[in-house]
């Protein structure tokens, strides 16, 4: 495995928020990247894109974050915005900037992110009779307490009682504040002075940008088939690992394990496919090699005709264990971790663990073939169908390829 000191990237930032025993009940997810590690001002709604894919489909060692809530700020756009994608409402709380003004139109979107289940809380807020609408909609309110007095702080947790929210003090710059907020009513705590936002590093995962086109254009098709869309996700091991990813996530309670694409195009449901394709979409570049993905593409492909020769029913398991079985490579990441991220059924990892099984005997076939290591081959080994299936992978993945290309 590479050195994680050289492939590691700035994801995002997390800054944890107390209760009163200051013990640790959630965490903020702030924008960060390579370039700015101390601003996070979410300036758009690209920066709350940002933060949502690096938290679900990219590798990292924010594992603890999702043992306790993670508030996530979204911007107006994004709130206005019908592709919000499905997020887990146990651990997700949705932070509305103080920047939105309290417009019918914006006061039905909040209305509606609470009917859906969410936990919502008004970011940086100042009392005004114009957001009473919304303090009878939100769970929460943070106020900025570092630059109030105590006559102040009190007369706003006041006007706040006629409410059922819970008040929750941040920018807490020394223990005096810390004190005089906890005695006045508040219930959670921020600040600098108890922890400050550390960064979360990991691997940001670049997707084929023409295949997220291609597989825009597919799921705004009425008439779009699962297996459609899979034909063109498993075209870049990228996206297949990021979908993956994202049927793993909390957001989605799985009853059974992945075995295809189509498995988890059917997991998530078309409407959650389209909303997280646009959001990938809007973060592709294409920057990762292309020898290797191509390599992929043909072992999972040569897998596949294996086992359709064999008449093995569930050839798509045999197409996902040759292309897993390098991805890690690409990732810059070991097997094991990336095996831990993605809900693959049994016999796959069985597979790509130790080539157990009638899948891993043919992956190790196949992989031992594309190497040229003719005495780990099978002594019965039929020669010309591993030609004939070598060539038949080999004229997809160039075929596939070039189609991306142009």
């Amino acid at each position: 495995m590479t050195d994680s000191n050289t492939v590691s990237q700035v994801l995002m930032a997390r800054q944890p928020i107390f209760d009163s025993s200051q013990k640790v009940v959630a965490y903020e997810l702030l924008y960060r990247n390579d370039q700015d590690t101390e601003q996070a001002v979410f300036r758009d709604s690209s920066a709350t894109i940002e933060v949502l894919l690096n938290a679900y489909t990219c590798i990292s060692d924010a594992g603890a974050v999702k043992r306790v809530p993670a508030f996530i700020n979204i911007s107006e756009e994004m709130l206005m915005n019908d592709n919000f994608p499905d997020l887990p409402r146990k651990q997700v709380v949705i932070e509305i900037p103080e920047t939105i003004q309290p417009t019918t139109a914006v006061a039905k979107a909040v209305l509606s992110l609470a009917r859906d289940g969410y936990r919502l809380v008004l970011d940086n807020f100042t009392y005004d009779p114009r957001y009473d609408a919304f303090l009878k909609m939100v769970h929460m309110v943070k106020i900025d307490v570092s630059g109030m007095d105590d006559a102040t702080l009190h007369q706003t947790i006041n006007q706040l009682r006629a409410f059922k929210v819970a008040p929750v003090a941040v920018k807490i710059e020394s223990h005096e504040k810390l004190v005089t907020c906890a005695n006045l009513g508040f219930k959670l705590f921020q600040g600098h002075f108890l922890s400050r936002p550390k960064l979360v590093k990991g691997k940001k995962l670049e997707t084929n940008a023409a295949t997220l086109m291609q597989l825009i254009q597919a799921v705004n098709q009425p008439d779009v088939t699962p297996e459609a869309l899979e034909s063109l996700i498993i075209q870049d091991p990228v996206l297949t690992f990021k979908m993956l990813r994202i049927v793993n996530s909390a957001a989605y309670s799985l009853v059974r394990k992945v075995e295809s694409i189509t498995d988890a195009v059917v997991l998530l449901g078309m409407e959650q496919i389209r909303r997280w394709v646009t959001l990938i979409s809007m973060t592709a570049h294409d920057d990762k090699p292309e020898e290797l993905c191509r390599m992929l593409l043909v072992r999972g492909s040569m897998c596949e005709a294996l086992a359709n020769a064999k008449g093995e029913r569930n050839s798509g398991s045999y197409f996902m264990a040759g292309m897993m079985s390098g991805l890690h490579a690409l990732l810059d990441i070991a097997q094991e971790e990336l095996l831990e991220q993605v809900p693959l059924a049994d016999d796959i990892q069985a597979a790509l663990q130790d080539y157990s099984g009638p899948m891993g005997e043919t992956l190790k076939a196949v992989v031992s073939y594309e190497s040229g290591d003719w005495d780990a081959l099978p002594a019965n080994l039929d020669i010309d169908l591993y030609e004939t299936s070598y060539r038949s992978a080999l004229q997809w993945a160039q075929e596939s390829m070039h189609t991306l290309s142009n």
